[in-house]
């Protein structure tokens, strides 16, 4: 090579040792920093890819946030609800004590009764004070909406969860088949029947969805004395009995029994322990038109459950209670005793008879939203529970009855009071497990989607923008090496400029 002024060499080291340099840099500022891509010239590519993948991650960890906290909400109110649901445990208590009233004194029935209405007040309270960040969550403030509800049919509405339509849900209820009550002719006479008595001692065990009862029937009671003395159990077994006279043939007479509830839950038996034995007017015992008149055992025999259906779709049935779910919708309703069980409107055809119509409006609720897009929101409804809106299922009193002196207190109705708090225990158990069920299945699942997708969107971030500092450190070196290697050439290559002087 001709030995010249111009050296190329050199300026080719330097070339090179710059682009080295400015690698040294670059590597070092993603040392410092952490970030392999610290402007958009280290990687454009894997820019536009980063601020979309972050863009994601921060409305998923902004979604996380939200179903954090409304899974706090939810506890509140299960926690709240809880309480409630030990209250009328303790009512319960309190209510079936008391059936027993034979071996109470009136001192110990009022203070019962007293215990009664300071746990009723209690839920009252619960109800009204329950909130979070400000909000009443149990006294009706985020119900679902509804209109034209005729109350003389249906009554007792809990909408648990409607869709996101923003078109009012028009419902048209239609009985099927109407409920009936659990009855039974427990004695059948013959056309001499009103005057059949008692033949002897009688041990008998009468049962109905409220208790079992053991009542011995003495010598020589007629008939109404036998009815008035089973309807003496009435609050521990939740059946009644009355004398008919057209239960049977024409012109005889009969003891009914009959639950005081509708639906497969209610239910009669009689199991004749000993005696049974009735005699005729004469005192002998009667076998007229070859039968026998004696008290025989019943078996287990069940009400009917009403058929209802909404917009042509099957719904649960308990006895007059209906349950429907469909098309995001979710709700209860109890069908009034004499609507339920098919009594007859004069003026009406059987098709209106049988209808009832309801709207439940788009509006009102709970709303969550559960996931990072629009299409994932939730609404969840939350009716009053305080004690004026419990009870009332299956044609009982509203749990605020149960008050001294209403329609159910200790003093006027156990039976009723039984039965009135059990559909009130049941209710609450129902919301509930509705509350629980939208808290673990819809904004449980939701938080663990939402994390899953947290965890691999950070990955994916970490992947493309993040340091792998294993490889910088190792770069640095070489780095520094080709630098340090550059430098020791220059000197080397400037010697040529020496060997130029040396000649002149």
């Amino acid at each position: 090579m001709a030995l010249t002024v111009t050296n190329t060499n050199t300026i080719q080291l330097l070339n090179i040792l710059n682009k080295n340099s400015d690698a040294q840099s670059t590597t070092l500022k993603q040392l410092a920093t952490g970030k392999r891509i610290t402007s958009g010239k280290d990687d454009p590519a894997g820019l536009i890819a980063l601020s979309g993948l972050q863009a994601e991650l921060i409305a998923v960890e902004t979604s996380l946030n939200n179903n954090q906290r409304t899974d706090s909400m939810l506890t509140v109110a299960d926690q709240a609800i809880g309480e409630i649901s030990g209250l009328l445990g303790e009512i319960e208590k309190l209510v079936a004590a008391t059936s027993s009233e034979a071996n109470l004194t009136a001192s110990e029935i009022a203070a019962n009764q007293s215990q009664i209405d300071d746990a009723l007040s209690a839920i009252d309270r619960i109800v009204a004070t329950t909130n979070f960040n400000g909000k009443k969550l149990l006294d009706g403030s985020f119900a679902i909406q509804n209109s034209g509800l005729d109350r003389d049919r249906i009554s007792g509405l809990f909408v648990y969860a409607r869709s996101q339509s923003t078109s009012d849900t028009i419902l048209n209820v239609n009985r099927v088949t109407s409920a009936q009550k659990a009855g039974v002719a427990f004695q059948i006479g013959q056309t001499t029947g009103a005057s059949l008595t008692t033949s002897g001692t009688t041990e008998l065990a009468i049962a109905g969805n409220l208790g079992t009862a053991s009542i011995t029937l003495v010598d020589a009671m007629t008939l109404s004395e036998i009815a008035a003395e089973l309807n003496k159990a009435t609050d521990q077994t939740g059946v009644v009995a009355s004398l008919s006279t057209t239960a049977h043939d024409a012109g005889t007479s009969a003891i009914n029994l009959k639950s005081t509830g509708y639906g497969t839950a209610a239910f009669v038996s009689v199991e004749i322990l000993s005696g049974g034995g009735m005699n005729a007017a004469t005192g002998t015992v009667d076998n007229a038109q070859g039968t026998t008149d004696d008290l025989k055992s019943v078996t287990k025999t069940s009400g009917v459950d009403a058929v209802v259906t909404i917009n042509g779709q099957p719904t649960g049935a308990d006895g007059l209670d209906i349950s429907y779910s469909a098309n995001g919708l979710s709700l209860d309703f109890t069908l009034s005793t004499n609507y339920g069980s098919g009594v007859v409107v004069s003026g009406q055809t059987a098709a209106q008879n049988k209808a009832s119509t309801f709207t439940v409006k788009a509006a009102g609720g709970a709303t969550f939203q559960l996931g990072s897009t629009s299409g994932t929101r939730a609404t969840i409804g939350l009716d009053s529970l305080a004690t004026y809106n419990l009870g009332g299922g299956n044609s009982t009193s509203r749990l605020s009855q149960l008050k001294s002196g209403g329609s159910t207190d200790l003093r006027s109705d156990v039976a009723g009071a039984l039965d009135s708090v059990r559909d009130a225990i049941g209710q609450i158990a129902s919301t509930r497990g509705r509350v629980g069920g939208f808290q673990k299945f819809q904004v449980g699942s939701a938080i663990g989607a939402l994390q899953a997708a947290q965890t691999g969107l950070t990955s994916a971030a970490s992947i493309i923008a993040d340091t792998d500092f294993a490889v910088a450190t190792a770069d640095l070196t070489k780095q520094n090496v080709l630098i340090q290697s550059g430098i020791q050439l220059l000197g080397i290559t400037n010697q040529r400029t020496a060997q130029i002087l040396s000649l002149l």
